[in-house]
């Protein structure tokens, strides 16, 4: 349990060894009273007042209230908090808020159902006076309760939520990481360390190298090496994605295995190329899976400028790095899987030049440089994967540097095998239907492919499915039959 550390403590308080007293409980109430409070103060020495005052007080210490009676100062021990509230007490702890508990007392302490704000004594009093405190315990209320964590004496602190932001903490991150840094990136990092401490240079030069500073060292860059991959693991990952296409998933084994051989990413990427609606996004999820890889995808139809990539120079006030930079940021790493969709969409080159020539350097694995950053970044653990419709609207450059896989439409038998074993038990499980509350029958079946025929992909069946499903749950809940068949004229009305 993690405990609060306030400034305002009494000599007496600082004598008093550390002692966690509060345990912390889980609700949803929507409205605090006294048989469900948001707190409970031991009561054992004292019954306190219906309306009483004070402040939380060096919860780190001794978790405590202090009361402030007409006959003096009390303090009491926090036994219970309600999950949601345990920093909102924080907060008014450590900001010194003077309050006033609305509270009964009970066999097993002073239950707490309202808090209030006030101001005497030289106080601190909040910016939006008692109308925060209450607008943040009505959202508290409204919220559910957090999910309840096991706690575990000899777990170790962990590390990863921590952020670089500071200059000093940048520099002593610099100081440890030492050399495990790559080389361009530790000189680059001295350089721009240089300018964010310097008073010769503008408050927003500055302010733009430790920007930097902060997305490029809290990017964990690994080297090249990728340990084995298990393929039978990795083929199991691509049965659960898609059905059939062994071809694809040949090809993708076939990479596996490759990279168990070299510890490395192949020299290409893969370019997954078929109608819409074929699962082309699936795979490359899929493969994000099988390689352990965080994965970003970049959507080359909204993309009109090559600078929404890479970013825009420092001269400018509201300069800031590329998507292809962020994308390495909001990873954490430099190993990831790039997807790439609508690759084809990309040489449309609506704006000033052609977004798609930025990806080149990116898909080379040569080292990717945004004008933001002004550094070459490492791309030699990024695995790029691209979907497109129309590989001839790809330009040949493009097109050098993936490995070209093509996705044919499904035939009428693997869509009615889809649909069935895959598509519509989706959908019972998710609307809690029992697949013998709905059945559809052999020609029904047939109706629905039948009446999609003509379309490309699986996603006009999953959208039957779905309306397939409702309509059962529709009859059983309010024509109170146990179960639905679906022959094929009922179909056809459903569908037309």
């Amino acid at each position: 349990m993690p405990v609060f550390d306030f400034n305002n403590t009494s000599e007496q308080t600082e004598m008093v060894q550390s002692e966690c007293t509060y345990t912390v409980f889980y609700s949803d109430e929507t409205e605090a009273t006294p048989e469900k409070p948001m707190l409970v103060l031991d009561n054992k020495e004292r019954q306190w007042k219906h309306h009483s005052c004070g402040y939380f007080t060096n919860p780190g210490k001794r978790t405590s209230f202090e009361f402030k009676e007409d006959e003096g100062v009390f303090c009491t021990d926090i036994l219970k908090i309600d999950a949601r509230f345990v920093s909102l007490l924080k907060w008014l702890g450590e900001n010194h808020i003077n309050v006033r508990l609305s509270g009964e007392n009970q066999e097993d302490g002073y239950a707490v159902y309202r808090i209030r704000e006030i101001a005497f004594g030289g106080g601190t009093k909040l910016s939006a006076e008692d109308g925060f405190l209450q607008f943040m315990i009505g959202r508290l209320l409204a919220s559910n309760a957090p999910a309840q964590e096991q706690e575990d004496e000899d777990a170790v602190e962990d590390g990863d939520e921590m952020k670089l932001t500071s200059i000093q903490s940048i520099t002593d991150f610099m100081n440890c990481a030492g050399k495990t840094l790559p080389d361009n990136i530790r000189l680059w990092a001295r350089r721009n360390l240089a300018v964010a401490r310097s008073h010769e240079v503008s408050q927003e030069e500055r302010r733009h190298a430790q920007r930097a500073l902060s997305i490029m060292m809290n990017i964990q860059w690994k080297s090249n090496y990728f340990a084995p991959i298990d393929p039978d693991e990795a083929r199991k990952i691509l049965d659960e994605e898609l059905y059939g296409m062994e071809r694809v998933k040949q090809r993708i084994i076939e990479t596996i295995i490759q990279i168990n051989r070299t510890h490395t990413l192949p020299a290409y990427g893969l370019l997954l190329v078929g109608p819409a609606g074929t699962g082309k996004s699936q795979i490359a999820y899929a493969v994000a899976r099988i390689l352990k890889l965080p994965w970003t995808t970049l959507d080359m139809s909204s993309i009109n400028d090559p600078e929404q990539l890479t970013g825009s120079s420092r001269i400018y006030a509201n300069a800031k790095p590329g998507i292809i930079m962020e994308a390495f940021s909001a990873a954490g790493e430099s190993n990831l899987v790039f997807i790439i969709n609508e690759l084809d969409k990309a040489s449309a080159g609506k704006g000033n030049g052609n977004p798609a020539d930025v990806l080149l350097t990116l898909l080379d694995n040569l080292g990717f440089t945004d004008n933001y950053m002004e550094c070459m970044v490492p791309t030699v653990g990024v695995y790029p994967i691209a979907t497109a419709n129309d590989k001839d609207q790809i330009s040949a450059p493009l097109m050098s540097r993936f490995a070209v896989i093509e996705l044919p439409d499904y035939t009428p038998e693997e869509k009615k095998v889809i649909f069935s074993r895959f598509a519509l038990p989706k959908v019972l499980k998710r609307m809690g239907l029992k697949e013998q509350e709905c059945v559809i029958s052999e020609a029904g079946l047939e109706a629905v492919v039948e009446k999609y025929a003509d379309t490309t992909g699986i996603r006009d069946l999953e959208q039957a499915a779905e309306h397939i499903a409702a309509n059962a749950l529709y009859q059983i809940e309010v024509d109170h039959v146990k179960s639905v068949v679906f022959d094929r004229d009922m179909v056809r009305e459903l569908l037309s």
